[in-house]
């Protein structure tokens, strides 16, 4: 069962707020709380990520030359390999031009795991550019079971 919301007071100087009121309605929340809450989520996850052995969901995404030597057998051999494939759980490819192609690997396991396979991917020459996101499962869940308006 969801915990109770607790109500809290902040005290926040005028030129912050006005801050944080322009961040709210330019990503669309509907309240200063909904917006406060994602971003203590978001520092919550990142704390708990310094730990490699974390459990963590999130995609690493490359843009990448289809037509470079050998790329294309190294990334396979790479979603391939032992623990690597237990960390990809889904993949999606598209072809954005004739000389570029975006790749997104969505991966669950341990956060270190998922960003050392980032990086090796990232340092693949023909990979233009790599980047992950990441998630603490365990702030995820959290989150969820809490949040008033989570499904």
């Amino acid at each position: 069962m969801a915990e109770h919301i607790k109500r809290i007071g902040v005290s926040i100087e005028p030129g912050l707020l006005s801050r944080l009121d322009e961040f709210v309605d330019s990503k669309g929340f509907p309240s200063r709380s909904e917006a406060i809450r994602d971003m203590v989520m978001d520092r919550l996850s990142a704390e708990k990520l310094q730990n490699p052995n974390e459990q963590a969901v999130g995609s690493i995404t490359i843009l990448y030359n289809p037509h470079a030597r050998g790329l294309s057998d190294k990334l396979t051999e790479f979603q391939h390999e032992g623990r690597n494939h237990d960390l990809i759980i889904s993949m999606t490819h598209i072809h954005v031009g004739d000389d570029l192609c975006l790749e997104i690997l969505v991966c669950r396991g341990r956060g270190g795991d998922i960003k050392n396979l980032a990086e090796k991917i990232s340092a693949i020459k023909g990979v233009r550019h790599g980047e992950v996101s990441m998630r603490s499962v365990a702030e995820t869940e959290e989150h969820h079971h809490t949040h008033p308006h989570a499904h």
